[in-house]
C-alpha cells in the first residue's frame, strides 16, 4: 500500500478532448490543473508577466503524435524552465542509472527527489534524477534564488505579531495586498540542509 508521499504532487483535474496537432487549447485546462503555476519551478504565472510567460511544455519530447500533444505528456512551464529543458531527453544509458526528467503529475518530486536548503534557498537533488532535472532546468537560477529567498522573508515577516498590531486600520489594506503577494510566490519546497559535497 502506498503513503501520501509517493501520491503525484499535481493531480490533473480534467479530462479535455483530444486536440492532436492543436496543442495551444490545451492552456485554459493546463492552466486550472497547475493552479497557474510551473510545474517545474512553481512559479505563478502573475511572477512571470501573466499568460505570455507561460509555455506548453511535452513532458516526453521524444514521442510520436498523437501521443506527444496528449494532454498527459503536456505540463504548465514557465517559459524560462520550458526554454532550458527544450527537447532535452536522457540518453537509455542515462535513463539505466535512474537519470531523467521528474513527472509531477506522476510522481512525488518535491520532498523525495528534490529539496530546498534553508539557509541558501537552493534546490537540491537527492537523487540522481533530481540531480539532472535541477541541472536542465536551471531551478536554481538567480530569479528563482532571489524569489525563494524573498518568499521566506515575507512569511517571517508576515508571522510577527507585533507588525500586524502596530498598523494602523488604514494600513490593513496594505496588509492584504503583502498577503496576497506571498500567496502568489514560489510555494515552499520541503527544507533539508544540503549534505557536505564528497571530496574526490
Amino acid at each position: 500500500m502506498s503513503d501520501s508521499s509517493d501520491s503525484p504532487r499535481i493531480k490533473r483535474k480534467q479530462q479535455p478532448p483530444q486536440y492532436y496537432f492543436k496543442h495551444r487549447n490545451y492552456l485554459k485546462f493546463l492552466l486550472i490543473d497547475f493552479e497557474k503555476r510551473c510545474a517545474y519551478s512553481g512559479q505563478h504565472l502573475q511572477r512571470v508577466g501573466g499568460v505570455g510567460g507561460m509555455d506548453i511544455d511535452h513532458h516526453n519530447p521524444t514521442l510520436r503524435h498523437p501521443q506527444k500533444n496528449a494532454y498527459k505528456n503536456l505540463l504548465l512551464a514557465s517559459r524560462h524552465c520550458n526554454g532550458k529543458k527544450s527537447n532535452e531527453w536522457p540518453t537509455s544509458e542515462q535513463r539505466a542509472l535512474g537519470i531523467r526528467f521528474l513527472n509531477p503529475c506522476e510522481e512525488q518530486d518535491y520532498g523525495k527527489h528534490l529539496f530546498e536548503d534553508p539557509n541558501t534557498f537552493e534546490i537540491w537533488g537527492a537523487t540522481p534524477a533530481g540531480r539532472y532535472h535541477i541541472r536542465k532546468l536551471d531551478l536554481n537560477a538567480e530569479h528563482l534564488v532571489r524569489e525563494r529567498r524573498r518568499r521566506h522573508e515575507l512569511r517571517t515577516l508576515k508571522k510577527e505579531p507585533m507588525v500586524v498590531s502596530a498598523l494602523r486600520e488604514d494600513a490593513l489594506q496594505g496588509v492584504q495586498a503583502f498577503s496576497a503577494e506571498v500567496e502568489d510566490m514560489i510555494p515552499p519546497f520541503p527544507q533539508k540542509k544540503r549534505p557536505p559535497t564528497p571530496i574526490h
